[in-house]
């Protein structure tokens, strides 16, 4: 008997079984589309994004290919890079895009464009989306040529935010504070920078050479 009960049970699941199917057979339908769409979505998007990776990265060569040209030719050459490199600047990919804007502000200040190159190191500086590396770097160049004739609190500023212990442009930022230091006159404040520079055994041994010459001369 209890074998009867268990066919018989078993009989009534696969029934509420295929009811279920045949009741939500459109929902689970479209649930299925649902999927392959998004799965087909998503590798095409994937094959967008390396066409476009791709791309940039050819018009990328193909720029510092010809930043790279000297003699006769070289000037021109310069200024069809610069224009590739701002091109690629508003239109390529994150990186790629945080790549040119750098070459960019190199070429513009080669060609004597300061504020063109000030505002390109400016954008990579506040781009969420550029590495924070190079948005660290971005903003050392900005103020490494802002020594001279920015505002000095401005430029102090930005040098200490890069000069926080672990951070990988610390030593170059303590040593352009060292030198805003001495150009705003505050020898006590540069001597101290500058003799942590000298002690520092991370500092490369050329910017301790060059810390312990600029010590010395304050000393003197």
């Amino acid at each position: 008997m209890p074998d009867i009960f268990d066919e018989v049970e078993e009989d009534l699941r696969a029934e509420r079984l295929r009811g279920l199917l045949t009741r939500y057979s459109g929902v689970l339908l479209g649930a299925a589309l649902l999927a392959v769409v998004g799965v087909a979505g998503w590798q095409g998007w994937r094959w967008w994004q390396a066409r476009q990776d791709q791309a940039a990265a050819a018009r990328y060569i193909a720029a510092m290919n010809a930043a790279a040209t000297t003699g006769p030719v070289g000037k021109l050459a310069h200024q069809r890079a610069l224009a590739q490199f701002l091109a690629l600047a508003r239109t390529a990919p994150a990186g790629y895009r945080t790549l040119a804007r750098m070459q960019a502000a190199g070429l513009e200040v080669k060609a004597g464009h300061l504020p063109q190159a000030l505002a390109l190191w400016d954008q990579v500086a506040a781009d969420p989306e550029a590495d924070p590396a190079l948005r660290g770097l971005a903003s050392l160049y900005w103020a490494d040529h802002q020594l001279d004739r920015g505002d000095p609190g401005i430029v102090a500023a930005r040098l200490k935010a890069l000069a926080v212990p672990g951070g990988p442009w610390r030593l170059l930022a303590e040593q352009d504070l060292a030198l805003l230091d001495l150009r705003q006159g505050r020898t006590a404040a540069a001597r101290k920078r500058l003799t942590g520079l000298v002690r520092d055994a991370k500092a490369p041994p050329a910017m301790r050479r060059q810390a312990a010459a600029l010590l010395a001369g304050v000393a003197g």
